[in-house]
């Protein structure tokens, strides 16, 4: 069908498709360049088009990308902090994250995603997490999110994105260091468990405590559900869990050894317990109820 059958409506809508990758604005452009007629109805579009491209081109320079294309076919990408002449941490903003949110749909070859941003905001992960829709990021094996402030509300809405089916292929998650307390962990945790790839989980430093340990690794069955089997159980692949430096006392370590010794976590060989307030006889206990376990 020939663009002049189409209606002005019509036409807008199909510009409005082609704009959704502003990482690839050529063919939107070119579309609206197609003819005079579409260039005037597309006329106030072009713009933020324009605008959201130099946003995404000036995000990706912070991460050394030197161009759009750069960042679209990257697979691994790195927004590392640096420091003002003040000492200040600079980097990524909580618009920074939120745009990186809306770019999640258009960056297929990612695999690894590394935000150190400690200087984003307390609501930066929970609005970049807003963002990710069913299917974003569909390559990310890891994803790092080490000493940025995920906070309660960023876990909960990770937990959210991945329920829609972001990063669906996710196999490392490190968030070290992210002021994640026990209500985080209990929002975030039924998330984690149905990642069926998911094979190495840092959590250290955060704060959480039994409660939210008791949500990772035991979480009570559901009214009249059947007990899982230790292969289609939660974390069935979980090879290494790091809990250094939080706030698990003997009570969390008689629920971890608990949950080891039913078979949970099968496939577990590194749990890291170092600088926790647990006693040296109650981490001992945990390591003894897995054979093997470093």
């Amino acid at each position: 069908m020939a663009l002049s059958k189409l209606s002005g409506d019509e036409q807008r809508i199909i510009f409005g498709q082609l704009s959704r990758n502003v990482l690839d604005a050529r063919v939107a452009v070119a579309f609206a360049s197609a003819s005079s007629e579409l260039r005037e109805l597309t006329q106030a579009d072009r713009q933020p088009l324009k605008a959201r491209y130099q946003a995404a081109a000036a995000l990706g320079r912070k991460a050394g990308m030197q161009s759009c294309k750069e960042l679209r076919e990257a697979k691994m990408v790195d927004w590392c902090p640096s420091s003002d002449e003040d000492g200040r941490h600079t980097g990524l903003s909580s618009d920074d994250l939120a745009l990186l949110g809306t770019l999640g749909s258009v960056l297929p070859a990612l695999e690894q995603l590394d935000l150190h941003a400690p200087a984003a905001g307390a609501d930066g992960v929970q609005r970049l997490a807003v963002k990710l829709g069913a299917g974003a990021l569909p390559a990310v094996i890891e994803l790092n999110l080490n000493s940025t402030p995920v906070g309660d509300a960023g876990a909960s809405a990770l937990a959210a994105a991945l329920g829609r089916g972001a990063m669906p292929r996710l196999k490392l998650l490190d968030l070290g260091n992210s002021a994640i307390g026990d209500a985080g962990l209990l929002a975030l945790a039924p998330a984690l468990r149905r990642r069926p790839a998911l094979e190495y989980l840092v959590l250290r430093g955060n704060r959480f405590s039994v409660e939210g340990l008791a949500a990772l690794v035991a979480p009570p069955p559901a009214a009249g559900a059947p007990p899982p089997t230790t292969t289609t159980g939660g974390l069935a692949k979980l090879k290494e869990l790091g809990l250094s430096s939080t706030q698990i006392t003997d009570a969390g370590c008689a629920t971890l050894a608990a949950a080891l010794d039913s078979g949970a976590l099968p496939a577990l060989q590194h749990l890291h317990l170092f600088g926790i307030p647990a006693s040296a006889p109650a981490k001992r206990a945990v390591y003894a109820a897995r054979a093997g376990l470093q």
